[in-house]
């Protein structure tokens, strides 16, 4: 035999084994847990395809990116972008001006009742930024453990401060939110939790956890309780605030054909989500199959499992019944984060978009 061809066979011998043993034993940061998706329904009945969102109107926000989150404050739209900036967008001269930069990552941010803004960041944990500029740190620990993922964040009647930590193992330092994400969805591992942060006594305390990435939080019209989006999960929670079940959870709704990001209290008994990519079939064939997701963890970065470029966001009332779908197959504004809603437009938001983007409520349908 050709002595040639042996050491071809023996090199491809050892590459073999070196390829499989680095598939089957090299360290990776997750260890996934078995658990059962749901039957992904897809695209069907009240999620029917549309391509309403292919209509958005387009703001451009001077080499800034990622308006994960949006709010109203006389009249001007604020938006937390991924370069640290919170942004102020003037509709009537369409004018993008920076306001404050957190020096961390923004993520859901809501005006109290003093006009201070309250900023989930999810490097530095719940902020207050005053009118006049100042920022400071409300809390970013819980029961002596650090918060390493604050996410999106909502106030009560009472000026309690209800906030999301998305995972209490993935740090959004290490290699930014997106990726922490991913690695937290896809070890279903339950280490998100809901906060609550009191003003008044300074303390902060853990209303649920156990919940596979925590994210969106919107509190109700009446106060009486508030939503949080599981999004690893594809569901979203109801926790009661006030009544006879104050202090439980149920399922509000459930088996979303996305992965759910912000909650959004919007009018006339709305809340607005949005599905901030649709789900991924390798995922949910490998929900039962825990070693076979570390294995995927294995390849090369743009092999795994990402969000995928379709618009969706979406409208519930208090009852958990789906009212509106707005969607783009193509997927021109993607990776959907949310929907604001104010008197005449709803501006839509975004996860990676170098833009802002918005709809007439009127060329929608949309009352009040």
């Amino acid at each position: 035999m050709n002595k040639n061809l042996v050491s071809v066979k023996h090199l491809s011998l050892i590459l073999s084994t070196l390829f499989f043993t680095y598939l089957c034993f090299w360290p990776v940061p997750i260890s996934p847990i078995a658990w059962d998706a749901p039957r992904n329904e897809g695209f069907t009945g009240k999620f029917a395809p549309n391509n309403i969102l292919s209509k958005v109107e387009f703001i451009p926000l001077n080499e800034m990116s990622g308006p994960e989150d949006l709010a109203e404050l006389n009249n001007q739209i604020f938006a937390a972008v991924r370069e640290g900036w919170i942004i102020k967008y003037n509709p009537k001269n369409g004018s993008v001006t920076k306001w404050v930069n957190t020096k961390g990552s923004p993520l859901g941010i809501v005006f109290d009742e003093n006009e201070n803004l309250i900023v989930a960041d999810a490097y530095r944990g719940l902020l207050k930024i005053s009118p006049n500029n100042e920022i400071s740190v409300l809390t970013d620990s819980v029961n002596n453990e650090k918060i390493l993922y604050a996410d999106d964040v909502d106030i009560t009647d009472d000026g309690k401060i209800i906030f999301s930590d998305a995972s209490t193992k993935f740090s959004a330092k290490n290699g930014g939110t997106y990726a922490a994400s991913l690695l937290d969805i896809t070890e279903h591992g339950g280490h998100g939790r809901v906060l609550v942060y009191d003003p008044r006594s300074d303390v902060t305390q853990v209303l649920m956890s156990g919940l596979n990435f925590a994210n969106g939080i919107a509190v109700s019209h009446e106060y009486d309780f508030f939503l949080v989006a599981e999004t690893g999960s594809y569901k979203i929670h109801k926790y009661w605030l006030k009544g006879p079940k104050s202090g439980s959870s149920e399922i509000f709704i459930e088996n979303l054909p996305g992965f759910p990001d912000n909650i959004v209290r919007g009018k006339d008994d709305r809340f607005w989500i949005g599905l901030v990519s649709p789900r991924n079939n390798i995922l949910d064939t490998l929900s039962t199959y825990p070693n076979l997701r570390k294995v995927i963890q294995r390849f090369p970065e743009f092999l795994r499992p990402s969000a995928v470029h379709y618009s969706h966001v979406f409208a519930i009332d208090s009852e958990g019944e789906v009212i509106i779908s707005l969607q783009d197959p193509k997927g021109a504004y993607h990776t959907n984060t949310g929907a604001l809603e104010t008197k005449d437009w709803l501006y839509i938001s975004s996860l990676h978009a170098e833009n802002l983007a918005r709809l007439k409520k009127q060329d929608l349908d949309i009352q009040h």
